[in-house]
């Protein structure tokens, strides 16, 4: 008898302020450490926001407070990896809160299956994207299309990536995206010309998770109180 698949709970949550939907991500965290609470897939997109990650440096943060202030963009320092990233409208925003263990229990193995989940959803919308030798994300042609950065509690997992959609590029001006100054940042807009709104991209993206994973997402409302 072959094996059921592991069931993920999957919740849109639409626009969240980054550290409301930092603070649900350690709730979960939290929950399913203890088993009180089921591995999540959160699907959301953020407002304007720059973040670093435990590798940033605030030399990567290129625009000051007072530009940050105009251009009403946030700056967080995250516990995630990675360097500096821009999160915003139009971008496609995915937390998995999962039991690693779970996943088959290899951090490499699941980073690898969250670059295969987007690079399919890409390859659906007619891109040909891929990783790049020793650099985290996907990429489309020289130019990043999606971020990933993750952390591990344990063995939880959490953060995860960033699709770029219709965001808009000229806010990656604002910071040294990844720590990589001489890389280029893309979206599907500029790739293809075509709009593709955040909420769609959510549901068409979940059945690549299923895919790439083998799991099973059920949706479900969002797990806890959000302020907007």
């Amino acid at each position: 008898m072959s094996k059921s698949p592991l069931v993920v709970r999957d919740c849109w949550l639409g626009r969240v302020p980054y550290l409301d939907a930092w603070d649900l991500q350690r709730e979960l965290v939290e929950g399913v450490k203890a088993g009180t609470a089921p591995d999540t897939l959160l699907l959301l997109e953020h407002p304007h926001v720059f973040t670093l990650g435990r590798r940033g440096t605030v030399d990567h943060v290129l625009w000051d407070e007072t530009e940050r202030r105009r251009r009403e963009v946030e700056l967080v320092w995250s516990d995630r990896g990675g360097d500096a990233t821009y999160h915003g409208p139009g971008q496609l925003v995915g937390y998995p809160v999962l039991d690693l263990d779970r996943m088959g229990g290899d951090l490499l193995t699941y980073l690898r299956g969250l670059e295969d989940s987007l690079i399919a959803y890409l390859a659906e919308l007619g891109i040909k994207g891929g990783p790049v030798p020793g650099l985290t994300g996907v990429w489309a042609g020289d130019a990043k299309v999606a971020a990933i950065g993750v952390k591990l509690t344990g063995r939880v997992l959490s953060h995860g990536f960033a699709l770029n959609l219709t965001t808009d590029l000229a806010y990656f001006d604002g910071i040294v995206p990844c720590g990589l100054p001489d890389k280029k940042t893309t979206s599907v807009e500029r790739l293809t010309g075509r709009r593709v709104a955040v909420q769609e991209a959510a549901q068409s993206y979940a059945r690549h998770f299923e895919s790439a994973f083998g799991v099973e997402l059920r949706a479900d409302e969002a797990p806890a109180p959000i302020t907007a």
